[in-house]
């Protein structure tokens, strides 16, 4: 499954919304995606926005859960429960997808 991310140029993740969940570690997903770029500075930390071959556009961020919430002395390698937004449940079905395929 190809896909780009936004360490290789711009995704338009404006207007997406929550599609579900997956279980993974930030580590994983680093390797996986690359650097996350910088939440809002509010309600998010750390998150990936993918674009995938199909057109589905995707993101996975941490919500509420770090210290950007108050949470000061959470890091990303203790989230292991990350949100997955999108246009459509596509982008949830993509990521894990995506993750799983790599994790075998």
């Amino acid at each position: 499954m190809k896909f780009i991310t936004h360490n290789d140029e711009t995704v338009d993740i404006n207007g997406t919304c929550l599609q579900g969940f997956l279980n993974s570690d930030y580590q994983f997903l680093r390797e996986l995606l690359g650097k996350p770029h910088d939440g809002d500075g509010y309600k998010v930390d750390w998150e990936w926005s993918i674009e995938f071959e199909d057109g589905t556009v995707a993101t996975i961020y941490n919500w509420k859960s770090g210290p950007n919430y108050g949470y000061d002395t959470v890091g990303p390698g203790q989230i292991t429960e990350w949100n997955v937004g999108g246009f459509n449940q596509q982008a949830l079905d993509n990521v894990k997808r995506l993750v799983e395929g790599r994790h075998q």
